[in-house]
């Protein structure tokens, strides 16, 4: 339960963003709807004293902060699919916070566009989807600073925000238990320069496994690092290394320029968000290609749907020659997932496809499928499928036979592999 939610303070607290958001919303035509109805409330919002500002703002923070304590990934409100709730996903399941009384979607668009800037606004109506980053500090009972990457975006016509939590604290380097092999390839010290790709669906912690990378290279490297996300979310303090952080729309135009720009910067490890378009895709090809080691992040679930994907994203025309230039720059890939375990929590799998010889051939021969065999076959080189962690997973009996079976991109050959460990 939400002890914060039901203490005197919060509840005295929740009637007076009430008051506040009711002035907004008898305000509003009936009539009014969609870009002009956030116009009225944008207006509404800028005409409110500071105090009633900051009321709002401290509404939605204590909510942020009841994020960390339950354990929460997410927070959810607005529109009209929320059902005028405010939702949280805790350990992978998304359920309405209790004990709270209903916002309209009127009163959730206010709560938004009070925690925006005015060109912040600006871009959201433009485009109607708008990434930002939160920082928020707690106090009391000691000083600890909260960020999360947020995104505003329309639902029929109402705002809505999702605020997804950044971890305050770094997961070490070695709990993502990669193989020796696989370390070095990751460390500036072992390896000066190829293309590194962590993948997976959104919300199967990329972000948490590429900032324990960056901080191992951090802590154990004298080097420049070069990070570029949209938005920026944990924020590496240098020690070793010298670390900048370019986001994009507010430091860099888009991922394509900020890895071009980087390349006049004296980086030695660049790391691009996202490769969002053909683009990037190229750039950071580019960048590999002159000798820079690069991390990057793409939404895919697989190590050969990755390859394909990139290859399939470029113009048909370059796709040949975006094949030998990728064989020759790809280092290793990392898909993974965020699996539930047999406590309610969730533990990570991972797939791990090194580039060996053999693997950049079947790039180069567009012989892709002959990949996953070469992963299955590949632990002296600290390559295991996906399907087979699952398996080591079941075996150490942190998750259940069904969880292996419906988190495996292969059912049949996961049902294989626990078959044999029963």
């Amino acid at each position: 339960m939400f002890i914060e939610v039901k203490s005197e303070n919060f509840n005295t607290l929740v009637n007076q963003v009430k008051e506040i958001l009711n002035e907004g919303v008898q305000l509003v035509p009936e009539y009014i709807k969609g870009i002009d109805k956030v116009l009225y409330l944008k207006s509404f919002v800028e005409g409110l004293d500071n105090k009633k500002r900051e009321t709002l703002r401290n509404f939605l923070e204590s909510l942020l902060f009841e994020m960390h304590r339950v354990e929460a990934s997410d927070l959810d409100f607005g529109g009209p699919g929320s059902l005028k709730q405010f939702w949280m996903r805790i350990h992978g399941n998304k359920k309405p916070v209790p004990n709270l009384p209903e916002f309209s979607s009127t009163e959730a668009s206010i709560l938004i566009l009070n925690f925006l800037s005015e060109k912040q606004i600006e871009y959201l109506i433009t485009k109607r989807n708008l990434d930002f980053s939160i920082e928020i500090r707690e106090t009391q009972p000691y000083l600890r600073i909260y960020r999360y990457r947020a995104d505003a975006y329309f639902e029929l016509d109402e705002l809505s925000l999702n605020c997804r939590a950044i971890l305050s604290q770094l997961r070490p380097f070695s709990d993502l238990g990669f193989h020796p092999y696989v370390a070095q390839l990751m460390n500036l010290n072992y390896m000066k320069e190829g293309l590194i790709l962590i993948t997976g669906i959104t919300g199967s912690g990329k972000s948490t496994t590429l900032d324990a990378i960056i901080d191992e290279n951090n802590r154990t490297c004298d080097a420049h690092i070069i990070i570029i996300s949209s938005p920026v979310e944990y924020v590496h303090q240098s020690k070793r290394c010298l670390i900048r952080h370019r986001e994009v729309g507010r430091d860099v135009l888009s991922f394509k320029e900020g890895t071009i720009q980087a390349l006049r910067q004296d980086p030695d490890i660049i790391v691009i968000g996202e490769l969002r378009d053909p683009e990037t895709i190229v750039a950071a090809l580019d960048v590999t290609d002159s000798g820079h080691k690069v991390f990057s992040t793409l939404h895919t679930s697989s190590a050969v749907e990755t390859i394909d994907r990139i290859i399939g994203e470029t113009d048909v025309h370059e796709q040949e020659r975006v094949r030998m230039r990728l064989a020759d720059v790809l280092r290793c890939i990392v898909s993974q997932k965020l699996v539930p375990t047999v406590d309610g929590k969730r533990t990570l799998a991972k797939e791990v496809l090194v580039v060996t010889p053999s693997v950049r051939a079947a790039i180069k021969n567009n012989n892709t499928s002959e990949i996953y065999q070469m992963i299955h076959q590949g632990s002296e080189f600290g390559m295991n499928t996906m399907e087979q962690d699952l398996a080591r997973l079941f075996k150490l009996r942190k998750i259940t036979y069904e969880t292996a079976i419906a988190f495996a991109n292969n059912k049949t050959r996961v049902q294989q592999l626990l078959t044999s460990k029963l």
